[in-house]
Order: C-alpha cells, then sequence, then structure tokens
C-alpha cells in the first residue's frame, strides 16, 4: 500500500506484485535463471512505476549497449578494457559513496537510468552487457565489494565497475578483500559467483539498507519475500519475515511465521525455539 508520508518509489498493488513474484520464482527455478530478469522484477516489487513496457525497454537497452562493443576484441584483458570504454568512459557508468545511500541504487532499471549504483548492480550491468557480446564474463563476489571476471582463472582479469570498470592488479583486489575482512584473499573468492547467489546479495543489500531505516520495514519485508522464493534459501529468513510482519503491523501473520520457525529449529536448538514462541506471544498479545 502507498505511503505518501514516505519517499519514492511506491510499491505495486497487489494483484500486480503477485504476479511479480510468480514470475521471479519461475525465473529462479528455471535451469538458467536470467540475472537481469531477475534484477528487472526486483525493481518492479519495488517500484510500481516500473510496468512489463518499462521491463523490456531496460532489457533492450542493455542489447544496445553490447551491440556498441567490438566484436571480438581480444583476450580477457582486451575484453575488460573494451567494456569499461564504453561503459565507464563512454556512457560514464560509476559509484559514488553517496549510492549507497539510495534504495534507487539497487534497482537494475534506475540504474541504467542514473548511470550509478551500488557496486554490485554495476556489475550486473557488466555482465550482462558483455555476455551478450560474447565475452567469457563472470560476477566475482568479494567480501564487500563484487566486482566482473574476465577469462579462466589462469588469465583472470578483474575489473571494478563502481570505480567505471577499473582493471585491478592482484594488489588491489587483495587490498580490497584484507580492507573488508582484515585478511587476504582466499582463492575460493575469487569463483564465478551464480545467478542467484548475486540475486540473493542484491536483495540482502536491501534488507541492510532498510535496516538502517525502521520507517521502510516494507522495503525489508519485500526484500525478504522475494528471497524465500529462491531456492535452498536461508531457513532464518521465515523467522526475519515474521519480525517484519509484526513491525508493519500484521501481528497475527508474523506471529504465525515466527511460531513455524520455532517448529523448524526445535530439534537442533530448543532454548532458542522456546524464545522465538514467547516472542511471537508477545505479539498476538498486541492484538488484544
Amino acid at each position: 500500500m502507498r505511503q505518501p508520508y514516505l519517499p519514492p518509489p511506491y510499491p505495486p498493488p497487489p494483484e500486480r506484485s503477485a504476479e511479480l513474484r510468480r514470475r521471479f520464482a519461475e525465473e529462479a527455478r528455471a535451469e538458467r535463471p536470467d540475472l537481469s530478469a531477475l534484477c528487472l522484477l526486483i525493481g518492479a516489487e519495488l517500484d510500481g512505476s516500473l510496468d512489463d513496457a518499462g521491463i523490456d525497454a531496460a532489457q533492450a537497452e542493455l542489447d544496445l549497449l553490447a551491440g556498441e562493443l567490438p566484436y571480438r576484441p581480444g583476450g580477457p584483458r582486451a575484453w575488460a578494457e573494451a567494456v569499461r570504454r564504453l561503459l565507464g568512459d563512454r556512457h560514464g557508468f560509476h559509484g559514488t559513496p553517496g549510492d549507497y545511500q539510495r534504495l534507487e541504487s539497487s534497482l537494475l532499471h534506475e540504474v541504467l537510468r542514473r548511470r550509478r549504483g551500488l557496486p554490485i548492480l554495476l556489475s550486473v550491468v557488466w555482465l550482462e552487457v558483455a555476455r551478450r557480446a560474447g565475452a567469457p564474463v563472470y560476477g566475482v563476489a568479494l567480501p564487500g565489494h563484487f566486482v566482473v571476471g574476465f577469462g579462466p582463472a589462469a588469465d583472470r582479469v578483474l575489473a571494478d565497475p563502481f570505480d567505471g570498470g577499473r582493471v585491478l592488479t592482484g594488489t588491489d583486489a587483495e587490498l580490497l578483500v584484507v580492507g573488508a575482512t582484515g585478511a587476504p584473499p582466499d582463492p575460493s573468492m575469487l569463483e564465478p559467483a551464480p545467478p542467484l547467489e548475486v540475486v540473493q546479495r542484491v536483495l540482502n543489500n536491501m534488507r541492510a539498507w532498510a535496516a538502517a531505516r525502521p520507517e521502510r520495514s516494507d522495503v525489508a519485508l519485500r526484500a525478504v519475500e522475494l528471497a524465500l522464493l529462491i531456492p535452498s534459501h536461508p531457513a532464518r529468513l521465515r523467522y526475519e519475515r515474521g519480525q517484519l510482519l509484526v513491525r508493519c503491523g500484521q501481528f497475527a501473520a508474523g506471529a504465525e511465521e515466527m511460531e513455524h520457525y520455532a517448529d523448524l529449529i526445535e530439534v537442533v536448538d530448543e532454548a532458542a525455539a522456546r524464545a522465538i514462541r514467547q516472542e511471537a506471544g508477545t505479539a498476538r498479545a498486541t492484538l488484544n
């Protein structure tokens, strides 16, 4: 429901939301999930102004950008430099610290419009444009900072879309990881990130954004409910959904979700289950 006292974007009406969630769940279960489609469906679920024509236009823009890349420019470094020149230099895609404060920075259609966004959404643009052009490209989920990789492990080249696509040296990547974790990178951190892992991380960013803004529990709830549609989601998301439903004033539904989660974990953590049931009881008592 639209809340006039909050700034846009405003969510779609219930009928549209139900259809978007159905399509999101179907795409998430596909044999080869489409990353751009999933991100645009997230955008439509958070921004009711994004209709199907807008989704198609965003996909068409990614196609057009891919068409501007040179044909088979060379090896991994040549690909990285070609995409940097196109997206970073010519079209001005990049990020700034202020972008972390904006929900639009996590919405693919807004990132395409503004040419600004979080590292992971800018990386989605890099991935989808380069993939359409035939590049050997994949996402790399470094701790605290998402980048893109080109080529096989032996010849891997990393680029940072948040920094306009700057090609990273080994030292650059190590500094990013050390800055986030305090420890040098593990080789496993450079493995390609599957599309559903990227989508889950996009939704996690939205939840983190909303957690710092209690008045936007609605955004966190929508992000959690989309995350629950992804196969093999963490069970604890159900507990988080219950808490968010309570914060949004849906006390009975929130209590029911928390009790369901308590049933799931009771065998492994009886004390935690008991505490969650007490929390659910408090929520139900609010109705009296």
